[in-house]
């Protein structure tokens, strides 16, 4: 109720401020918005002047004629940062790699900056976990303090408040590392998405998708025999109801995942462009007495999205584990 509010507000603010400014403008702010919100060959820094402060990240293409190719993405842009060809290769406006031979077969392996954002994340979930288990390796008894004490009650809070309620304590231990990754890969991934210039991984329908498959894989794969007897012969219904039943049920074996996908997708992404559109305001209306409201409206919609990135984390492993112990549970 309250984030329909908000965006309702929104959204009468953001209209009213489109009778003032210029159609040129609007159109500038909402690219600004929609480059940060997708994926790119290239991490932009800062913009000062005209000219970017960015990485260019590798483009790595995998071709039968040519062989493996790489070079840096800075060779598809002039120093006016126009797009141009390279090596046979060029970026569409939504800054895919195309062939200009269409007859070329590819494999694009390249690392955009959502994939360096997963490299990031991943090192750092690393490095948190190594440093853990080295402390407890090395002093078992000890007191845990700082983050290490932090690491601990959120592991606990996993392991307590979501995993052992929804599959069962027998069950847990052989789930607790899958559940564990996506939990903290979803929140700290979150949480570097909230930096300036940071990219938006988990705001990226693909990784979303990866995510659910993992959980679809492990929830199947390790169901038992009454998780599919309810799908193909579900108890208490007539038989004849059979032909209607069963496709009913297996459709909901794949709603499941999707909606993992959806809801983590879409409400990432519309945080982003909700905090980014608060802050364009400023620049569209082009007056100081905007900003007194858009600052402080901003900055509520920033604690809002620290609150949601632990959100979003703690939903998608709870219906994970929800679906998990649905499969694998003991049915009397």
């Amino acid at each position: 109720m309250l984030k329909k509010i908000i965006i309702t507000l929104f959204a009468i603010v953001a209209t009213s401020g489109q009778m003032f400014a210029s159609e040129e403008e609007t159109h500038h702010e909402g690219d600004f918005i929609m480059h940060h919100v997708k994926d790119s060959h290239e991490w932009t820094i800062a913009k000062i002047g005209s000219a970017n402060l960015s990485i260019h990240l590798p483009i790595i293409i995998l071709s039968p004629d040519k062989g493996l190719e790489i070079f840096s993405s800075r060779y598809f842009f002039d120093l006016n940062h126009h797009s141009k060809s390279h090596s046979g290769y060029y970026l569409d406006t939504n800054d895919n790699i195309i062939s200009k031979n269409k007859n070329r077969a590819f494999i694009d392996l390249s690392v955009t900056k959502n994939v360096a954002s997963l490299f990031i994340g991943a090192m750092l979930m690393l490095g948190l976990f190594l440093y853990v288990a080295v402390k407890y390796k090395s002093k078992p008894s000890f007191t845990p303090r700082g983050m290490v004490a932090l690491l601990e009650m959120i592991i606990l809070f996993v392991k307590k408040d979501i995993v052992i309620p929804n599959i069962g304590e027998t069950s847990a231990s052989r789930f607790m590392p899958y559940l564990l990754s996506i939990f903290f890969f979803i929140w700290i991934n979150n949480l570097l998405g909230l930096l300036p210039a940071a990219a938006n991984l988990t705001g990226n329908i693909s990784v979303t998708l990866v995510l659910a498959v993992f959980t679809f894989l492990v929830t199947n794969f390790n169901a038992n025999k009454s998780y599919w007897k309810h799908i193909f012969r579900t108890p208490g219904v007539p038989l004849w109801l059979s032909p209607i039943m069963i496709p009913v049920e297996l459709l909901g074996v794949f709603t499941k995942p999707i909606s993992l996908i959806i809801r983590l997708f879409a409400n990432i992404t519309a945080g982003h462009i909700i905090l980014l559109s608060i802050i364009n305001i400023i620049f569209i209306l082009k007056s100081p007495y905007v900003g007194f409201l858009s600052v402080p409206f901003g900055a509520f919609m920033f604690m809002l999205k620290l609150l949601v990135a632990f959100l979003q984390a703690y939903i998608f492993t709870l219906l994970s584990a929800i679906y998990i112990g649905a499969a694998v549970e003991s049915h009397h």
